[in-house]
């Protein structure tokens, strides 16, 4: 066990170019089929006691449309149409959020409840798309309950609808609003707040992975949230072809972020395929005792499955997730000298959003 502690202990030092003495290594497993024992726990992570709010845009009144579309954004749009726990004149309020991936530009529209439909949403976007200076390529959206109107509006746009939790940046927003703005408006409603239910139990079924794309070993890692932030080893020219998610900066950057690393020979084949994914977190389910990457909107892939020892470490893991709001992040490499042919920063937003 020591020579995996020694092997993983190297594995993000390489690839990050520098030596971070407060990686820890935490757990080892196999694909499903071939199982391996556990090495020594990692630190658990604890929530800083921060509560400063984000700072967010101001709302002129209560019920008009806000737009920073002036902004310059980037051309990953993300889009929520929902109701809201507010109700106006006897009727629910309903809204339609646009944002950039990083957060930068910002339109909420409202529309009157007997006018939700596909045609109204679309004239919304079209005249974001024409008012922004970055006119997006894709449009990411996370409600399944909406997926039929939302994607007949983007069906006759000049862009890329994708279905997906990795709406970082619009579920960064949509918590601020439920924070700071609803509950200040007229005809709010407690007992309405929370767009989604929370599923207490989880009947979807897994999907195998392909054999081809099974890693051989697999470990629950952590690093420090310093090195996702500016001057740190974690950037753009580092992770290959995965993604970074915005980071909260109320977190203080001596947190440990939790990860998991893949080693594999199909390096390459499991990265660009998760890539070509909208993958959106990697999660124990300490029921079932299996490691399931998430995707899409309700999509779970079967990475490994989980000994009772694995399954401690997964709970490690779970709670480290839970001290960042749900921050983690996946490292696909060949071994441990290979630099990543993909990371993916990534953060489990809320269910009931």
């Amino acid at each position: 066990m020591k020579r995996y502690t020694a092997v993983y202990l190297c594995v993000l030092v390489v690839a990050w170019g520098r030596t971070v003495s407060a990686l820890t290594t935490t757990a080892f497993l196999t694909n499903p089929n071939k199982m391996s024992a556990a090495t020594n726990n990692g630190d658990l992570l604890l929530r800083p006691n921060i509560n400063t709010p984000l700072e967010m845009a101001s709302e002129n009144t209560e019920f008009q449309p806000y737009s920073s579309a002036a902004v310059v954004g980037t051309a990953d749009w993300e889009l929520d149409c929902y109701s809201r726990p507010v109700v106006v004149e006897g009727k629910k309020l309903w809204e339609v959020l646009i944002t950039d991936s990083e957060g930068k530009m910002r339109i909420c529209e409202p529309l009157p409840s007997n006018r939700v439909n596909s045609r109204e949403l679309r004239a919304v976007i079209e005249k974001a798309i024409e008012e922004a200076d970055v006119k997006p390529g894709t449009i990411r959206f996370f409600r399944g309950a909406m997926f039929n109107m939302i994607n007949i509006a983007l069906s006759e746009i000049e862009v890329t609808a994708r279905p997906s939790r990795a709406t970082y940046a619009l579920a960064q927003w949509l918590e601020e609003r439920n924070r700071e703005v609803y509950p200040k408006m007229e005809g709010y409603r407690a007992n309405m707040a929370g767009g989604g239910v929370a599923s207490f139990l989880d009947i979807r079924t897994p999907v195998k992975l392909p054999d081809a794309l099974r890693g051989e070993k697999y470990a629950f890692v952590s690093l420090p949230l310093a090195e996702f932030r500016e001057g740190g080893g974690v950037d753009a020219s580092t992770i290959g072809v995965g993604r970074l998610c915005p980071i909260d900066p109320k977190f203080p950057s001596d947190a440990f972020v939790p990860g998991v690393v893949i080693l594999t020979a199909r390096a390459d084949a499991l990265a660009s395929w998760l890539a070509g994914t909208e993958i959106c977190g990697f999660k124990c389910d300490l029921r079932k005792r299996i490691m399931v990457m998430e995707s899409d909107i309700s999509t779970q892939f079967l990475v490994a499955k989980l000994d009772e020892t694995q399954r401690a470490e997964g709970i490690v893991y779970e709670e480290g997730k839970d001290a960042l709001d749900g921050l983690h992040f996946v490292s696909v490499q060949k071994d441990e000298n290979d630099d990543p042919k993909g990371f993916w920063l990534l953060r489990e937003i809320p269910e009931n959003l």
